[in-house]
């Protein structure tokens, strides 16, 4: 059922949040949580279309924002709330609101959310492009316990990961850590069967890919160990290989979504290991809203380099 509001209020959209559960016959409220979209008019089929997907396994209620404040100052004092309020079809059993805030009002999106949130469950503000320098501080995202932004979405990659190791608070999250879920579980497991000690690591991937820095972070802070960045075709993360004493363990997945794993001693073995689709990586974000603690060591590690003549990728 679909219900557009136009130059509304909070307490019209809950009205018709209720009317519309009515209409479909189910007026219990069965969401877990409440997932809020902050994005642009370019951005928000997308961001919508991969949430949508993700509440299929958490029930949401999902408020999609649109800030929309205008360039002149007729339109920045033209202040309205439009809404389009969706409950069952292709939402299943969950929420669509899409809200879109013209003129001032674009400037406290919180005081229109705040009303729509769900009583006594968890909120996550989710960033699809352009995130707030500081998530945590920003007035949507001081309402979350879960704040998720994309470094892969911006021009400048590694910058925006400086700028969210200087802001981090605990419950800041990256898809571009998200990304790298299977990597570091398979690599963890190949660490457990492995004898000697990794003396150093090689990332390779396509240029400036945030997960592959991540990634190489990651490796200093577990292993103390210097790691060298290798530039590929991509996509993501195509290679790693951690050297110790005994030889090499490696991990290569140059295209498609199979992946091989050697390990000194062992026979090679095949992996499925494809690139997730971000609806993949909004629902892994949903099932923990707690602070994750090995991102943010990650986030704030330095990358040493190798030294000159060692650890070249053979």
């Amino acid at each position: 059922m679909k219900t557009d509001l136009t130059n509304t209020t909070s307490s019209k959209i809950n009205a018709a949040l209720v009317e519309a559960r009515r209409a479909i016959g189910s007026p219990a409220v069965g969401m877990v949580l409440t997932l809020v979209i902050v994005t642009d008019e370019a951005n928000h089929y997308d961001a919508l279309k991969a949430a949508g997907d993700a509440s299929r396994e958490h029930p949401s209620r999902i408020l999609v924002v649109i800030k929309r404040p205008g360039r002149s100052p007729r339109e920045r004092g033209d202040s309205r709330l439009d809404a389009e309020v969706r409950v069952g079809g292709a939402e299943g059993s969950g929420e669509t609101v899409l809200l879109r805030l013209r003129g001032e009002l674009a400037q406290h999106a919180e005081a229109v959310v705040l009303p729509l949130l769900l009583p006594d469950a968890p909120v996550v503000v989710w960033w699809p492009v352009d995130a707030p320098d500081h998530p945590a501080r920003d007035p949507l995202g001081a309402l979350a316990q879960r704040r998720i932004t994309d470094a892969y979405a911006v021009e400048r990659p590694l910058r925006e990961l400086a700028a969210r190791a200087a802001s981090y608070a605990p419950g800041d999250t990256d898809l571009a850590w998200t990304r790298l879920t299977p990597w570091r579980s398979m690599l963890a497991a190949a660490l457990d069967q492995a004898r000697g000690e990794v003396t150093s690591a090689v990332v390779e991937s396509e240029a400036d890919n945030p997960s592959a820095e991540l990634l190489a972070r990651w490796f200093a802070d577990r292993l103390r160990v210097p790691v060298e960045q290798v530039v590929t075709a991509g996509p993501v993360v195509t290679a790693v290989r951690l050297r110790t004493a005994a030889g090499d363990i490696h991990i290569d997945r140059p295209d498609g979504p199979v992946a091989t794993l050697s390990i000194p001693g062992q026979p090679t073995r095949t992996l499925a290991l494809r690139v997730r689709s971000t609806a993949e990586l909004i629902a892994e974000e949903l099932r923990r809203l707690d602070p994750d603690e090995a991102y943010a060591a990650a986030l704030r590690a330095r990358v040493t380099a190798p030294a000159a003549g060692h650890g070249q990728p053979g």
